[in-house]
């Protein structure tokens, strides 16, 4: 076995197999599984999040999957923060932690420490979510990136709310959010090493459509009926997000089934694409070549063996 406080963390975009090779590492390495994925960790949130079923969480032990209902507020910074205490616990038992999942800021969080800076400021806050309102987050982030380039060229402007974060910071402290990051790095009590499973964009977004498909067919459409009765909407963080916003919209009849498939199918690729974008920065990342031909356990033995050795 690695030294024992080594983390193996597996990355990679949305249906590039990362759960099921985890599981498969799981048994391989005795390990227990933290989920870096900014949904699963909310209830109701099955098929839309690909979630691993009961029975595997039975199997191995999941941390930060099925933890919270979706009206609940969860962050990057909860996550690196009880992530690595999850982490101490899974050492104790005498086991390896192992992070899987594809939200990269989450990740980023847990290994390297994430700090926010300070408090907020309502009424600088509204004046900015006015400014987004009215005139977009185009001139919003063109300001980020004057006053704070370093952040403005990773933040990612689909994501305003960050954008608008950024500018707060700056606002409260007269420092650049990158910097006081830097400042208020956390003490990391562990080393990642980290693998991604790298697919060709191609056979990727044939993949990215094949389980949109297939969530449909399993009823994701009866999952949002499901959440809807239960209060929950698309005006909640939790949900508004990519198969959810799309069904959500469906069913208030601002579009048409054929466009929510369409839009299912279009803003999943994107996503990947900029999961792909994040994760390509980290050179940290060794990159297993994914092909249709290999199967889960050959790549997970691929893996836990690099893994142990130390690679």
């Amino acid at each position: 076995m690695p030294h024992p406080r080594h983390v193996l963390v597996l990355v990679g975009p949305t249906a590039s197999g990362k759960s099921d090779v985890g599981l498969e590492l799981a048994r391989i390495l005795n390990g227990e599984i933290l989920s870096a994925d900014s949904r699963q960790v909310y209830r109701f949130l099955d098929i839309g999040t690909a979630k691993v079923s009961a029975a595997d969480r039975l199997r191995v032990p999941h941390h930060f999957v099925e933890e919270l209902t979706p009206d609940s507020d969860f962050n990057a910074g909860d996550f690196g923060l009880r992530g690595r205490a999850v982490i101490g616990e899974v050492f104790q038992r005498g086991r390896t932690p192992i992070v899987v999942g594809g939200s990269g800021l989450y990740v980023q969080s847990l290994i390297d420490g994430l700090f926010d800076g300070p408090g907020a400021d309502s009424e600088f806050r509204k004046g900015l979510e006015h400014r987004l309102q009215s005139g977009g987050v185009g001139p919003l982030v063109e300001e980020l990136r004057r006053i704070d380039p370093e952040t403005a060229s990773r933040i990612d402007p689909t994501k305003p709310r960050r954008v608008i974060r950024a500018l707060e910071v700056h606002h409260l402290t007269g420092k650049s959010l990158s910097r006081i990051q830097r400042e208020g790095k956390v003490s990391i009590d562990f080393s990642p090493r980290m693998y991604g499973l790298n697919w060709d964009r191609k056979d990727l977004y044939a993949r990215i459509d094949r389980r949109c498909d297939g969530m449909i067919r399993a009823g994701l459409l009866a999952e949002v009926d499901a959440l809807e009765k239960r209060g929950y909407t698309d005006r909640m963080n939790a949900l508004n997000t990519v198969g959810y916003a799309e069904a959500f919209a469906y069913r208030r009849g601002e579009v048409s089934y054929e466009e929510m498939l369409r839009l299912f199918k279009q803003n999943s690729r994107r996503y990947a694409k900029r999961q792909l974008t994040w994760f390509r920065r980290d050179s940290r990342i060794e990159w297993i070549l994914m092909d249709e031909s290999r199967s889960i356990v050959d790549v997970a033995e691929v893996i836990a063996t690099r893994f142990v050795a130390g690679r």
